[in-house]
């Protein structure tokens, strides 16, 4: 659907406010302060941007979008000020503007067909996934570089369809499989994944190309990845019969906010699917690495263990990790040969099997990524506002529990076990009751988000040899860095003013119920207290993490062997630090 003027108009103010915002937050920028809640921005040789804006914890601005003037085009701002004001070569201001024009035509898709709060607390997991509006953090979060138009009607998020998958039968040459021990016969993964018609229609398939069904794996494909990627750059095994194409399953998935991960809504019970998407967005190229994913079940086995042997973790918390069970990878005899070749060609052909949600989730219960309590209706009403609502408690209340869900899980993990999660929006799942209150935790992404303390742990010491060697490690000091900045930073710098604005709990107190969370914790576990101090989440302040700098300066568009990381560029207070 074309979009009106209106929309348009109304999309770049939105996105110019987050721009400033963001910018400002990593010191990109700086508004001059005018009086009042009044700033400024000139640009030279351009407009004197104004507008009205609030300050939070870690240094956040919130920009109120009505109140720009003179000007509300974000393409037409990078535009005059890429050189003199953001200091951007021009190669990069070009790539930058194609992401945020993709971003401002998914945003205009959305806001076309977004739904009261009400409609959306009434969706399921799977549903709320494509009302979302992508990354807070990340201002080109929907920049899909590599989509077409009709690409992204078809396999966005917010387009909303599901599609049935083509499969790939690879030969045992060129792929290899791994699982956690009760799927260590891939025919197991697939009797539970395929019905029976559908395994012998693959299996005639491989005979008829006058092969052996035993010598092959079986894995799906994006149908985008097949087309763009697979057919082109496995020519040459496609054509040796090294790979061979299969059917498609009977099953329609839904694309994530991740678009590379798909839900099963034809059989929620079966396995989510994570397959490589060889599309840049939100700073990386979306594929699978190798050698994680073959690394994700042994991974999953081990963060298994340590939940199921802890009585804190396992019968308390009754935290929900969603393991990575099963994984095929496919080689390219090529690309995984040559040194220095971009990243993205080494991670073209694979599957990681994810458990889904609703399988552990009791009567009653219903999940809902974190992202999900960002979002707010065309009224501006937020969804987190809807559910506290619905659950009859205060407010405060309705938030306490929210912290209890989320994060005695996570500090016990970092202090016990000197592992951290990446708890950002959509690795974490808030689980609620039949009255809409949190009551648990649940976390997906293991193999690309766990960390270790590069600090020796007694904890560590059965670490098996294959994880120990995929998992990335960090000074013990920079641990706590993943909790502020994938949650209190990622997600709670963006609910802390919501929750003042719509349910009258001042973020001052918002930033007490944390720190209070955070030391009930504590309190519990005593014997920790050098833990404590190692790991330390109450410092003055924090690194800044700056993922729009990322983009703008350290890495821009270009080639690179690895995946880049983010940058830190100064520190900002802690609201944790103090009562």
């Amino acid at each position: 659907m074309r979009p009106t003027p209106a929309d348009w108009r109304l999309a770049c103010r939105q996105l110019l406010a987050k721009l400033f915002a963001e910018l400002a937050y990593e010191g990109v920028i700086t508004p001059t302060h005018t009086g009042g809640g009044d700033y400024e921005l000139p640009v030279p040789g351009g407009p004197h941007y104004r507008f009205r804006a609030t300050r939070g914890a870690y240094g956040h601005w919130r920009i109120a979008p009505e109140s720009l003037t003179p000007a509300t085009d974000p393409l037409e701002f990078l535009t005059l000020a890429h050189d003199s004001l953001l200091g951007m070569a021009g190669d990069t201001t070009g790539h930058l503007l194609r992401e945020l024009t993709a971003t401002l035509s998914a945003d205009v898709h959305l806001s076309s067909r977004a739904l009261s709060a009400a409609d959306l607390a009434d969706l399921d997991y799977a549903e709320l996934e494509g009302h979302q509006t992508g990354h807070p953090w990340l201002v080109a979060n929907k920049g899909r570089l590599g989509f077409s138009a009709t690409d992204a009607t078809r396999y966005a998020p917010e387009a909303r369809t599901a599609h049935r998958l083509p499969w790939l039968a690879a030969h045992r040459e060129i792929a290899a499989y791994r699982a956690v021990p009760a799927l260590a016969d891939p025919d197991t993964l697939y009797r539970t994944e395929l019905d029976a018609p559908v395994r012998a229609a693959f299996a005639e398939t491989v005979r008829d190309a006058g092969r052996d069904p035993d010598d092959y794996l079986w894995l799906p494909v994006h149908p985008w990845q097949w087309d763009e990627t697979i057919s082109t750059l496995f020519a040459p095994q496609l054509a040796e019969g090294l790979l061979l194409p299969l059917p498609a399953d009977d099953d329609l998935r839904l694309p994530q906010q991740s678009i590379r991960t798909l839900l099963n809504v034809s059989r929620p019970r079966r396995r989510t699917v994570k397959l490589p998407l060889s599309v840049l967005n939100t700073l990386v190229w979306r594929g699978l690495p190798t050698e994680r994913t073959l690394a994700a079940p042994a991974v999953t086995g081990w963060i298994h263990h340590v939940r199921d042997n802890d009585p804190f973790l396992r019968e308390d918390t009754r935290v929900v990790l969603l393991g990575e069970t099963a994984s095929v990878t496919v080689r390219h005899p090529y690309y995984d040969r040559l040194p220095g070749v971009p990243y993205q060609y080494r991670e073209l052909l694979g599957c990681i099997w994810r458990e889904p949600v609703g399988g552990y989730l009791d009567g009653g219960e219903r999940a809902r990524t974190l992202a999900a309590l960002l979002q707010t209706d065309p009224q501006g009403r937020a969804l987190t506002a809807e559910l506290v609502h619905r659950s009859a408690l205060p407010a405060r209340v309705w938030l306490g529990h929210l912290m209890e869900a989320l994060l005695p899980p996570l500090l016990h993990f970092l202090y016990r076990y000197g592992t951290v999660f990446s708890p950002h929006g959509e690795n974490v799942i808030v689980v609620f009751d039949e009255q809409d209150v949190p009551v648990r935790l649940a976390v997906k992404d293991f193999v690309d988000d766990v960390n270790l303390s590069a600090t020796p742990l007694p904890e560590h010491a059965d670490l098996p040899p294959d994880v120990r060697e995929v998992l990335l490690t960090e000074p013990a000091d920079f641990l706590p860095q993943f909790i502020h900045s994938g949650l209190f930073v990622g997600v709670f710098r963006y609910l802390a003013p919501l929750c003042a604005e719509q349910l009258g709990v001042p973020e001052r107190e918002f930033w007490s119920l944390v720190r209070e969370t955070v030391l009930r914790h504590q309190r519990r576990f005593p014997e920790l207290k050098p833990r404590y101090e190692l790991f330390d989440l109450l410092t003055p302040r924090i690194g800044r993490l700056c993922l729009n700098r990322n983009r703008l300066h350290a890495d821009g568009y270009r080639d690179r062997p690895g995946r880049p990381h983010a940058v830190v560029d100064g520190s900002v207070p802690n609201p944790l630090h103090l009562p």
